[in-house]
């Protein structure tokens, strides 16, 4: 197994420079409920028996996640019968533990609708990484396993460690468990945030990778570009002001695309709008999420942009960010 990591992380590449096949990524300016339930209607298909909906639940008072009422009405009306999954973390805090996890949970409003399955609550499961160059295995949450289908509710934003935390992050470091399959990810050879950047793109994604081929197809991904701090929602109220404007929500079933696609529409705003942003992507080596998902054979860099508010238009990435206006609060 090849223990050096690759690079090429600080480089993003122009849709241009891409080969490949495409895949689908749907697109909409609607950030409510609604428009979360319209665009999953798009990319619900795999989706099948008992599911788990793995989102980041937040921090105490995080002010930048996915608002819990929104996804109250989006899973009553779509997913009656799904169980939100999360993790404990790695790091000493509010999640740290199954008893803070659960307090936090209730501040953020998650306990008023539903129970929240913590899988790493009741221990740990190792799934296989085919073709993984750090990894042969995995060790996730114990209970994920019970699931027969994963539907990815991400808000994509940027990431202190991984530049921008799209459904890749979300998978990969959210369903790690926190001490095993978290700590496998950060370190090395026991030393706790021992990785160089590019190392660690490769390690969150072999994560991925033995999650989405668990499900064997069974996963969707949405992204949700609201409120979108360089920070992660982890930094809760300490996280770094807003600049970038809203945009609305994509959607696919292949995870690379949904999460190319999220980057690009950062990219064709104007400087003003994605500097911010994109100086995290590049500062912390964050493309070489994308590059090392293709070189996994995780999905298609290249896609058909489809804007379903305006009769399943094909548009470019420029059209999509077309008139946002500046982040408000």
């Amino acid at each position: 197994m090849n223990k050096k990591a690759g690079t090429g992380g600080q480089k993003y590449i122009p849709y241009s420079e891409r080969t490949g096949p495409e895949s689908a990524v749907y697109f909409t300016r609607d950030l409510s409920p609604e428009g979360l339930r319209k665009i999953y209607e798009r990319v619900k298909g795999p989706i099948t028996g008992k599911t788990a909906v793995k989102l980041h639940t937040g921090e105490p008072h995080g002010p930048n996640i996915i608002p819990a009422a929104w996804v109250k009405e989006f899973m009553e009306a779509e997913l009656p019968l799904g169980t939100i999954i999360e993790t404990n973390t790695y790091y000493d805090g509010d999640r740290y533990t199954t008893e803070r996890h659960r307090e936090t949970l209730r501040v953020n409003g998650w306990a008023d609708f539903t129970t929240v399955d913590i899988t790493d609550e009741q221990g740990t499961a190792m799934l296989p990484v085919k073709d993984g160059r750090w990894f042969t295995e995995m060790s996730v949450g114990r209970s994920l396993t019970d699931y027969e289908s994963l539907v990815t509710l991400t808000h994509f934003k940027g990431h202190t460690m991984g530049g921008f935390g799209g459904s890749n992050k979300n998978i990969g470091i959210g369903c790690a468990d926190g001490r095993v399959g978290k700590g496998m990810i950060h370190g090395r050879d026991g030393e706790p945030w021992g990785v160089t950047e590019e190392e660690f793109m490769e390690r969150m994604t072999e994560s991925t990778k033995a999650v989405t081929d668990f499900f064997r197809g069974r996963v969707t991904y949405v992204n949700v570009l609201r409120n979108m701090s360089v920070s992660c929602d982890c930094e809760g109220v300490g996280a770094e002001p807003v600049v970038t404007p809203n945009v609305g929500i994509l959607a696919s079933t292949d995870i690379l695309a949904v999460d190319q696609a999220s980057v690009d529409l950062i990219h064709a705003m104007s400087e003003e709008y994605r500097h911010d942003l994109v100086e995290r992507m590049e500062s912390r080596h964050g493309y070489r999420q994308l590059t090392y998902m293709k070189e996994l054979g995780m999905g298609n860099d290249r896609y058909e942009l489809i804007d379903i508010d305006n009769g399943d238009e094909r548009i470019t990435a420029e059209k999509a960010v077309e008139g946002v206006k500046p982040f408000e609060g």
